[in-house]
């Protein structure tokens, strides 16, 4: 039976993510405690330096709730290419491992757990930032699907500090009718 080609190639990719933890990159600093109920919900993605899947996305939104075994069941849904595009949905789990609940694995694929860092998290919830040491990949996200420009700038100056190349973070289009 013929191997599907992008899975394949999906697969690599979340090999090479799952073991980031290996390369020679400084640790990357967390948030000093995050508190998972009010993480919980739903979170605009502003920006990113996306993975494959992502290239394209409108609308991103990533979902958390805390499951009774204390993993978190995630729902990342985005549009396409464009607002009217085809809806992709992925539902990968997050595994809580450290106890100031900052650092996860997240698996899209069993079993590896890509490393999935809070590094930033402001004081009222409202917008986060997920990081990896590797510096690979990020995510800016919001509760609503805008921030402030004066955020957003403060947020890059941030990331180029933790050594993130910020050249490569694009804004995800955000458009709710």
């Amino acid at each position: 039976m013929p191997r599907n080609p992008l899975r394949t190639i999906a697969l690599a990719s979340l090999f090479s993510m799952a073991v980031a933890g290996c390369s020679s990159h400084p640790p990357m600093p967390t948030v000093d405690y995050v508190d998972l109920e009010r993480f919980m919900g739903d979170w605009y993605v502003i920006g990113n330096i996306p993975t494959f899947i992502e290239r394209g996305a409108h609308n991103a939104v990533e979902s958390y709730s805390l499951n009774a075994d204390g993993t978190v069941s995630t729902v990342f849904t985005f549009r396409k290419d464009a607002f009217d595009g085809p809806e992709k949905r992925y539902t990968p789990r997050g595994f809580v491992r450290s106890e100031d609940n900052a650092e996860w694995g997240m698996r899209f694929v069993w079993p590896f757990k890509a490393e999935f860092l809070v590094i930033y998290l402001d004081e009222d919830y409202n917008q986060t930032v997920i990081g990896r040491s590797k510096r690979d990949y990020v995510w800016i996200m919001a509760r609503e699907p805008e921030i402030p420009e004066e955020d957003y700038q403060k947020i890059l100056a941030f990331l180029a500090e933790r050594g993130y190349d910020t050249e490569r973070i694009e804004r995800v289009p955000q458009r709710w009718e």
